[in-house]
């Protein structure tokens, strides 16, 4: 296996367009001008990936009310992730990339360690965008649990 390319502050944000839960195409273009969380997860509907998505529901106003929108992004397909979005009434795009081509681009695929074995997966990673698609905040092996608030305490929302 091979070391993955990784982001940091400084870099710009590879660009994507991809289909959301309800096979609508977003696009990272479709943000400029405003800030965005672009965050990876291995799966919907596990307990730590739902953990997550519903902590950034939970802080979803607040982040929005600093400018600040938020997108999700996994290898699972439109159909399950409208399961998931409709039975945890998220409020933000979840975003299919089964092929992995946006998770690679971004460095949130790649070797890992699981369980004492390293394997090839989705690192759960979260970046905050500016509004000129530069990469302010690169964050890989981030916890499903408590991530969000530190996020906003380290953006001082």
């Amino acid at each position: 296996m091979t070391e993955t390319t990784r982001l940091a502050p400084g870099d710009k944000a590879p660009a994507f367009s991809l289909p959301d839960a309800d096979g609508n195409t977003v696009s990272l273009a479709d943000y400029k001008g405003r800030r965005v969380i672009v965050y990876f997860y291995p799966a919907a509907s596990t307990p730590g990936c739902t953990k997550q998505a519903c902590d950034f529901r939970d802080n979803l106003h607040d982040l929005n009310d600093a400018g600040i929108d938020v997108v999700g992004i996994s290898p699972d397909r439109p159909e399950k992730l409208a399961k998931f979005r409709d039975a945890e009434e998220l409020t933000f795009p979840l975003l299919s990339d089964p092929d992995r081509t946006v998770l690679t681009a971004w460095g949130a695929y790649g070797e890992k360690k699981m369980y004492g074995k390293t394997v090839q997966g989705v690192i759960r990673s979260t970046f905050l965008v500016d509004e000129r698609g530069m990469v302010v905040v690169a964050q890989y092996n981030v916890k499903a649990t408590g991530h969000v608030d530190k996020l906003r305490r380290d953006l001082s929302v």
